[in-house]
């Protein structure tokens, strides 16, 4: 699901422009066939989680798109965004955050299917743990389990299909969702992509208040989520500040990627 921070993104033509730092910039224009100069100002930090690189490569995509006037659809820039994800990180990516940072709300993707779900009003707390993490490392992590232990993993993994499709059921029921997501995240432990700083969030979100709480992202650090009833927000919000974490209280973002007026 998308949710409020955002990524800005503004791209001008450019004859003589300077080659972007980032990978996924540099690819954004190589794919769209343009040269230009691009400034991002970023709300979410990079390698923590939220899918932060996907929010800035449809973020990319769709500047360069309006500045040269290509006319995509967003569907095309979702598409698009998700090539350039799996190109940078050898092939280890998901077209869940570029979906749904080019079309916001909240999406269920199984396989090649998409389906969008009715807005919720959830009212999330996420944590930061602040350590940086891998993404591709933790994948790796993951297979290696896969090839090593199939008989321990692949019930794992059923268990968090289980657990996901039995959380949309509850998904007008914030005390049900928590319950799954506090499985989820023992499951998503149990799978080795914990992290002892995370764990701290989660207990504390948990301890203050949250219906439930749980790992977002590939793990090994970055981000949590906590389901709140709104009167304890602040609450949760200052445990996980108090555990040296970095609060962010937001709700889902039914957007996606827009055009915002300029100063």
């Amino acid at each position: 699901m998308a949710i409020k921070p955002r990524v800005f993104v503004t791209v001008r033509k450019s004859r003589n422009p300077t080659r972007p730092k980032s990978p996924y910039i540099d690819e954004c224009f190589k794919r769209m066939g343009v040269r230009g100069s691009v400034y991002v100002h970023s709300q979410l930090q990079s390698s923590s989680g939220l899918g932060s690189s996907a929010a800035v490569t449809v973020a990319t995509l769709s500047a360069i798109n309006d500045e040269f006037g290509l006319g995509h659809t967003r569907e095309y820039i979702a598409d698009v965004a998700y090539a350039i994800e799996k190109k940078v990180q050898n092939g280890r990516a998901s077209p869940t955050d570029t979906y749904v940072s080019a079309n916001g709300g909240m999406v269920l993707i199984t396989g090649n299917s998409k389906r969008r779900l009715p807005p919720q009003g959830l009212q999330i707390v996420v944590g930061n743990t602040l350590v940086p993490h891998s993404t591709a490392k933790m994948v790796e992590l993951v297979g290696a389990l896969h090839r090593k232990h199939p008989e321990i993993a692949n019930p794992i993994l059923d268990a968090i299909e289980a657990v996901t499709l039995t959380a949309l059921h509850n998904i007008n029921q914030p005390k049900g969702l928590g319950q799954c997501m506090d499985m989820n995240n023992a499951l998503l432990e149990a799978l080795g992509v914990g992290h002892p700083i995370s764990s701290k969030l989660v207990l504390a979100a948990r301890a203050s208040g949250a219906y439930g709480a749980k790992i977002t992202g590939a793990g090994g650090g970055g981000c949590i989520i906590a389901l709140c009833p709104r009167r304890a927000k602040s609450r949760v919000a200052g445990a996980i500040e108090a555990c040296e974490g970095k609060a962010i209280i937001t709700t889902i973002d039914t957007d996606g990627a827009r055009k915002e007026k300029h100063d």
